[in-house]
């Protein structure tokens, strides 16, 4: 298992496509969080470097499913799936492998991305002369809840990727539920809140009078298994 998920994360390291998004959901990051600064300086309220952070991410996401999609997607992109089955034969290693090192890359990426939005905005408002709103220890576990957020929409986008098998297809249909389902699903009112979205974001932007954090992370949670079951399924019994 070990050399499985060592040789996941070779590959992973190696694809220009994981640098790419890895660099833009960073980048991305840091340049909305910094602009979110310099607009709360300059409606001259209290800035917080927190809330800056947490405004971005939301647009970091779209990062993030990427990451997610590409461990699954890349291997149906050529013969690299044959490749892979012949190095490892036993289809769930090879799903438990990708799982864990999409995870691995996913929490590694999260984290830089919020520490380098969190200076970006502290930054700004240095750079501004604006007087900072110390971090509480409330906006800390917030922080931390974004980073969970973002390895949880990942391994959602991974999960769906496991079904659909297909880069454009899948990072599609993530697109869609991330940015598009819980704007056209509205009229559901409340019920909305069981969509993936809506309950990983009570992680760092609890708003919800049902789920709490945890139980908002449980939710998304469980819609990574459950699409993780069915695309395990199908990647372990299917000929190709």
């Amino acid at each position: 298992m070990r050399r499985a998920l060592g040789a996941e994360l070779s590959k992973l390291r190696t694809l220009p496509l994981t640098t790419y998004a890895a660099a833009g959901m960073i980048l991305v990051s840091a340049l909305i969080a910094a602009a979110l600064a310099g607009l709360h300086t300059e409606r001259g309220g209290a800035a917080s470097a927190v809330d800056a952070v947490l405004g971005a991410m939301p647009y970091a996401q779209a990062g993030a499913i990427l990451l997610g999609v590409v461990p699954v997607a890349h291997e149906y992109a050529g013969r690299q799936f044959s490749t892979t089955l012949i190095a490892v034969p036993r289809r769930m290693r090879v799903i438990v492998a990708k799982t864990c090192a999409a995870m691995v890359v996913l929490f590694l990426v999260g984290t830089l991305s919020v520490a380098t939005a969190w200076l970006s905005a502290e930054l700004t408002h240095r750079a501004s002369d604006a007087g900072g709103v110390a971090a509480t220890a409330e906006d800390l576990a917030r922080l931390g809840g974004a980073i969970v957020y973002l390895v949880l929409i990942g391994l959602l986008a991974h999960a769906v990727t496991l079904v659909l098998r297909h880069l454009v297809p899948a990072l599609v249909s993530m697109l869609v539920v991330v940015y598009i389902l819980p704007f056209a699903l509205t009229a559901l009112g409340e019920h909305t809140r069981w969509l993936p979205t809506r309950a990983g974001s009570q992680l760092f932007a609890p708003d919800d009078a049902v789920l709490t954090a945890l139980t908002g992370a449980l939710v998304l949670l469980a819609w990574s298994i459950a699409l993780g079951v069915a695309g395990a399924a199908r990647f372990t019994l299917s000929d190709a």
